[in-house]
Order: C-alpha cells, then structure tokens, then sequence
C-alpha cells in the first residue's frame, strides 16, 4: 500500500466517527496486550503507561491515550475494517453498569494469556471477569467479534527467564500456556461468544529491545523468535480442535509474524526504510520516555519504540490480515469472519 500521509490518516479516522459508517458486526470485545490496549492502563496504578507525549504524537490533536505507539493500533484499524466508526473504548474508562453499542476493550499493557505474566495488569482472567458484569443489552453476541491479541509477553518473559531453555522447559511452557488459552477462550464461548478474531505472537526477537539485550550484533535474536513460532503452531492446533468441539464456534488466526516478519524481509514494498530501529527512544536505555528524541519520518519506521510497531507498521498488517490468504491468516480471512 501507498504511504499515507499522518494528516490525512487523522482525517480519515476523524471522519469515521461521525460519518455514516455501516457496521458489519454489531460489537466488537478486545482482549489482550500492549497491542490491543486503547487506554486501560490509563486507570491502573503502578504499571507501565503510554499516557505521554511523543505516544500519540500522530493521534488527532496529537493526543495521547493510552495507546502505545504513534497514533492507532491494529485494533482501531480492525475496527475501521469491520465497519465501525470508532474502536470500542477501554473497559476502565466506562461508567459502573454501562453498556457501549461498538463494544468494550478489556486488554491491558503488559498482560499474558498466563496471569503470572505481568504486573499489577489486568489479567487474562480479570478481563474475561469483567466482560461478564458487562451490561451487554441489545447486543447480539453470537455475531459479534472477539477480538483476542495476546502472547508476546509470555514469550518475553520467559525467554528473559531461560536466556538458552531447554527442549523440556520449552515443552511445559508451550502446554501451559496453551492449556490456559485454552481455558481463556472457552470461558468466553460460555458466555456467549461464537466468533473469534485472533492476533498470534510477533517476531519478538527481532524487537530492539531483543537486538540491544541478547544480540550485540544487532541481529534478530532466534530463541525468541523460534519460540513465538512453537507457541504459534501450538495456537493454530488449539483452535482448530476447540472449533470442532465447541459447536458454532468460528475463528480466524491472523499472524502478526507473518506480516511483520515480511516487512523486514521486504522493507521495500511496503515503503519502510527502517526495520531495526526504535523510532523513538532510539538507542538510548531509557526507551520511549517523555523526553526521548523521536523520528520525523514515521511512516518509514517499523518500530515505534523498543517493543510496539507504529501506527504505520500496524496499518500494513491488518490490511494482511483482514482480506489476506495463508501465511497472513487461517483457516478464513477476518472478511470471512465477520461476513459469515
């Protein structure tokens, strides 16, 4: 695609809600990380947020909200893609017994599909609790989309926790998490939902922080990057057997790795001239902070900061995900999904 200049990405976003959108879903519920959080972290103390300048620099009126990059993030364009003026605001930001026509995002900076990942986050589990007290009037569930991005901070936390794991800590780390997905996704089929949009794993090792910490060479760091791959094989497993047993269950799996692992392989064709950097924060230790140094270019940068994707890089990817074909996402497309 095109690059499309930051002013008129705002534009296009600002338009969008109070336009004449035509949803093709009638909600949307996000689940997850740093990746799909939208400003629930905003509300928590003593956790990581991305409440501050330059985080939202190319967000209309250069504000911040809480998301943790430049501007949108996948879930905002996903939610553009499915016919929906906004994406679902954060869950922590509604009143007590409030009911949101577009949807609730429950995801929270720092979380893992485990509740031991993360600190003082809203857990996994937390946040399929706090869906259930949500009031949910006039909303079809079974037709709405569940929205889960989650994983890349089991990954990160383990691997900094077995810098050279073996194939034994590597296996009962994959069984639990996958257990625990598990038991995530049919918690939510229990409480009605049927239709399942998932994000895998992306390839964390190539992070800066990755680069920086176990790879003085600058290269992608491997053993992250390999057991982002077995955690996605072992989701892709998962799901497929869930959907033949839970019945009415459907799903999509879009691959953060494929998409993003093509823009570094093929930084061209997407017009990226920086694959490997932090836009913002750039080498320093300190990272993304208040006072960091940031890109003028950020349409040509990949990474926002030391771990997230820019508005940019995340636009790209859902343009691979939700009308794309295998390696991008299985069994169905995200189209598929919400038109079934």
């Amino acid at each position: 695609m095109a690059l499309v200049p930051v002013l008129l990405l705002a534009l296009f976003f600002s338009l969008s809600v109070s336009g004449n959108a035509h949803p093709k879903v009638p909600a949307i519920y996000v689940f997850g990380d740093s990746t799909a959080d939208v400003g629930n972290n905003n509300y928590l103390p003593d956790v990581g947020k991305a409440n501050f300048l330059p985080y939202g620099i190319d967000f209309p009126h250069s504000r911040p909200t809480g998301r943790y990059t430049n501007g949108y993030n996948g879930i905002d364009f996903l939610a553009r893609q499915m016919g929906l003026r906004m994406s679902p605001p954060p869950y922590l930001s509604l009143p007590k017994n409030t009911s949101n026509r577009v949807g609730v995002n429950y995801a929270s900076g720092g979380s893992g599909i485990l509740d031991s990942t993360g600190n003082k986050t809203i857990t996994m589990t937390k946040q399929i609790k706090y869906f259930a007290t949500t009031n949910k009037s006039n909303i079809v569930l079974s037709k709405s989309i569940f929205l889960i991005s989650a994983g890349a901070n089991d990954v990160i936390a383990f691997v900094l926790n077995n810098t050279a794991p073996s194939n034994t800590q590597i296996e009962r780390f994959c069984n639990t998490l996958i257990s625990n997905y598990k038991n995530h996704i049919e918690a939510l089929y229990n409480l009605g939902a049927r239709k399942f949009g998932i994000i895998d794993v992306g390839p964390v090792g190539c992070c800066p922080f990755a680069r920086r910490l176990f790879n003085h060479s600058g290269a992608c760091f491997n053993v992250m990057n390999d057991l982002a791959v077995g955690v996605n094989d072992d989701v892709k497993k998962m799901l497929s057997n869930l959907s033949s047993t839970l019945k009415g269950m459907k799903y999509s799996l879009g691959s953060y790795y494929a998409a993003l692992s093509n823009m570094i392989a093929n930084p061209e064709a997407a017009g990226f001239k920086d694959v490997q950097s932090a836009c913002c924060g750039g080498e320093s230790l300190a990272g993304c902070t208040r006072t960091a140094t940031y890109c003028e270019n950020r349409n040509e940068y990949l990474l926002w900061d030391d771990i997230h994707p820019t508005q940019r890089a995340y636009e790209e990817a859902v343009l691979d995900i939700y009308s794309g074909s295998p390696p991008f996402v299985t069994p169905i497309n995200f189209k598929q999904l919400v038109e079934e």
